[in-house]
């Protein structure tokens, strides 16, 4: 196939990517045909996904709000994915503009998309790192420039760590963030889960899917998630459903599918260990 100009040197157009299935999900343009093709067959093993894309963007534009609420004007997002509308920086700096925000993907269509979008924007950036790999996070040039580790900052891994395993220790890397955060910062989480989700057979064909697009879909349990948060003050409501963490209006859908997975945000309020 042509590569689109946007797309970067060197990425396999062949090989689905994670962040530019979400970008389909999420009605963008920046994704490929083996995308396409990987997320309708999620979407067929799993139909609500759209709606629980849509409900998870919801959450965290509402996490976004309550940081601001708190003084909270940092911004750290952790799998940024591809900035389709209404991303971070979008909603922070609309309410406060002097908000920072540093994206983070170690996906190159990720990287170069928000390099473009972001273009002009003196107060966010985006770093091309891992995760799994917190110093090259914290230690990055974007990092250094946009935000002042000694004063709050709002901690997002929206939708990530379900495509962690536990072989990589992600409690050991958010372990390490903490430590080098501020107290009063915020840790903003959304993970999939299949508790509560409606009576489908489709969790194991939906995990399929991700493994064979070489990203594994780790799903946990509403406990597993909740020890993501030691060391973190759990917020009011505590550890919910996506549309349960507070709605802005009360949560009636008719998809049930909507409420597979829980959102959470957690105060540090001190020093762990």
């Amino acid at each position: 196939m042509d590569r689109p100009v946007w797309a970067p040197q060197g990425i396999d157009l062949d090989v689905p990517s994670v962040s530019r299935m979400y970008d389909y999900y999420l009605g963008g343009s920046h994704n490929f045909e083996v995308d396409r093709e990987t997320a309708r067959r999620a979407i067929e093993a799993w139909p609500g996904l759209p709606k629980i894309m849509q409900t998870n963007r919801a959450f965290m534009r509402r996490a976004i709000r309550f940081a601001l609420s708190e003084g909270v004007t940092q911004f750290l997002d952790i799998g940024s994915g591809i900035p389709t509308f209404g991303n971070v920086h979008e909603v922070a700096q609309a309410v406060e503009p002097s908000s920072r925000v540093v994206y983070v993907d170690n996906d190159p269509v990720a990287v170069a998309h928000s390099e473009a979008v972001l273009a002009g924007n003196d107060h966010a950036g985006i770093v091309s790192a891992d995760f799994r790999s917190p110093p090259d996070v914290l230690r990055s040039d974007e990092v250094e420039r946009l935000l002042d580790l000694e004063r709050p900052v709002a901690l997002m891994v929206v939708a990530l760590l379900h495509f962690v395993e536990d072989r990589d220790e992600p409690d050991k890397a958010l372990a390490a963030f903490f430590d080098q955060l501020a107290p009063g910062s915020l840790l903003v989480v959304s993970h999939g889960c299949m508790e509560g989700a409606p009576a489908r057979d489709g969790g194991g064909r939906l995990q399929k899917v991700y493994e064979e697009a070489s990203s594994p879909l780790v799903i946990r349990s509403k406990e597993q998630i909740l020890r993501f948060f030691d060391g973190w003050e759990l917020v009011e409501p505590g550890l919910v459903s996506l549309p349960h963490w507070r709605p802005d209006n009360p949560p009636e859908w008719e998809d049930s599918a909507v409420f597979t997975g829980y959102a959470g945000v957690g105060r540090k309020v001190g020093h762990l260990g």
